[in-house]
């Protein structure tokens, strides 16, 4: 039974209304993050204990992600978030009062992190969902863009306002401003209401499970979407490698001091291309957009390992932080135009759940990889190090080097392919755009019978 409804109304000042508490709560999270793995790291001396943290906060949103779709496309969106946040921010809460009763233990950060994971699966897809009913079409690139904001803010500002926080106000003052800010949160969502989607037809228990693969199923159908997700998930897995490496290549050539301006300038890369993509909109064709600046992100990873240089290596982060949210935009400009709202829930929760599983394999093959195969290549006298060592230098570090100009080389060859497969490349052209309704339940599969 298919459900006519009215095109639901665009109200860009909820939209605006909404970003500034997540963002609020984006740096109050960053600021409990620094000042937690701080804690763990000074506590334990582990960095596998360091490495854990990171794999609690992330593993919760890749399993549960296909669930968390099914509910939040039943489930008013808006209620959605406000319920992820409060319970966040109540994770946080329990946090300070162990820590201020001096009974905070290193597994109860971990459980925090996975509480918080949870939330966050839910969430994600939510807020971006929401984005589509609450923005126009033709601004759907500016308020994506925005969207990219809110992380740049808490990369530069986080561990700055972290590090100062900590001296003078310590752990449980910091993690206590990340609750307050998780209050902003929900109090923006309190003020707002969001246009409602068509009440769903009632799914049998067969269906709902069914459901959990919906998402998987829908891209699956569509070629188009399945490369582009694919093209990206490449991408996602060199960044991560990148990512996990970046400060350990780093102090191969350099101090701490130079690796935290680093990391600041790079920050700041992502905010102007936030800002940028704000005020452009990008690209009129979302994927030129998006295969352009994966590019110009490969480029920069080169330049970035090219040699033990702090100058080349801050201009290589600067310029792949910077297209950092302008591939995301337009990258998520093209899901909201072409899945339909009804629907998009489930699908954005398979996409995350695949996308972000690059990275974890990133930290769990890179690591190992590093320290025992590329670090000794190039060693000092390493059996590479009168080669490959005669151009990006040999010793500390040069070897993770390596791996950074490797996974640059990845990204542009996965932009070359992309290029050439037709079905990424027309993207746009051969799928029809989203109606502005949900899909109801009943008609679901005829949809991935007749998507061409």
């Amino acid at each position: 039974m298919h459900m006519q409804t009215q095109p639901q109304p665009h109200n860009m000042r909820t939209f605006v209304v909404v970003w500034l508490g997540q963002v609020v709560s984006l740096v109050g999270s960053g600021l409990t993050s620094f000042a937690l793995s701080l804690w763990v790291y000074q506590h334990t001396g582990s960095a596998t204990q360091f490495a854990l943290l990171a794999l609690a906060g992330v593993l919760p949103t890749i399993i549960l992600s296909p669930f968390a779709g099914v509910l939040v496309d039943r489930w008013d969106r808006r209620r959605v978030m406000i319920l992820s946040d409060a319970g966040a921010g109540l994770g946080t809460l329990a946090v300070a009062l162990l820590f201020a009763a001096g009974q905070l233990e290193t597994w109860h950060i971990y459980v925090v992190a996975a509480l918080n994971a949870t939330f966050g699966a839910f969430q994600a897809p939510a807020y971006l969902a929401a984005t589509t009913l609450l923005v126009p079409k033709s601004q759907l690139g500016r308020a994506n863009g925005l969207l990219q904001l809110g992380p740049a803010a808490a990369d530069i500002l986080a561990p700055m306002l972290a590090g100062m926080l900590v001296v003078n106000i310590g752990v449980p003052g910091v993690v206590l401003i990340d609750f307050a800010t998780f209050i902003a949160a929900v109090g923006t969502l309190l003020l707002v209401r969001f246009p409602a989607l068509p009440a769903a037809d009632k799914d049998t228990p067969d269906a709902v499970r069914g459901e959990v693969t919906y998402g998987l199923r829908y891209i699956l159908a569509r070629p188009g979407l399945l490369g582009l997700l694919a093209f990206l998930a490449v991408a996602q897995f060199a960044g991560g490698t990148v990512g996990a490496l970046l400060a350990p290549m780093v102090l191969g050539f350099t101090t701490a001091d130079w690796l935290g301006l680093l990391v600041s300038i790079a920050g700041s890369g992502m905010l102007l291309g936030g800002l940028a993509m704000s005020v452009w909109g990008g690209p009129k064709r979302r994927i030129k957009g998006v295969l352009g600046f994966e590019f110009v992100k490969g480029l920069s990873f080169v330049l970035m390992g090219l040699r033990p240089s702090v100058l080349l290596t801050t201009l290589g982060a600067f310029g792949a932080h910077f297209t950092l949210p302008i591939v995301g935009a337009c990258n998520q400009a093209i899901w909201q135009g072409k899945v339909a709202p009804g629907v998009q829930g489930r699908v954005f929760a398979a996409r995350q759940m695949i996308a972000r599983a690059a990275t974890p394999l990133a930290f769990l093959l890179m690591g190992p990889l590093a320290d025992n195969v590329f670090e000794p290549l190039l060693a000092v006298d390493g059996p590479l190090s009168g080669s490959v060592g005669q151009i990006i230098g040999a010793g500390a570090g040069r070897g993770m080097s390596l791996i950074f100009i490797l996974m640059g080389l990845l990204i542009m060859l996965a932009v070359a392919v992309g290029s050439l497969y037709p079905r990424l490349r027309r993207v746009e052209d051969e799928l029809p755009d989203a109606d502005a309704v949900s899909e109801p339940a009943a008609g679901r599969r005829h949809v991935l019978q007749s998507q061409h």
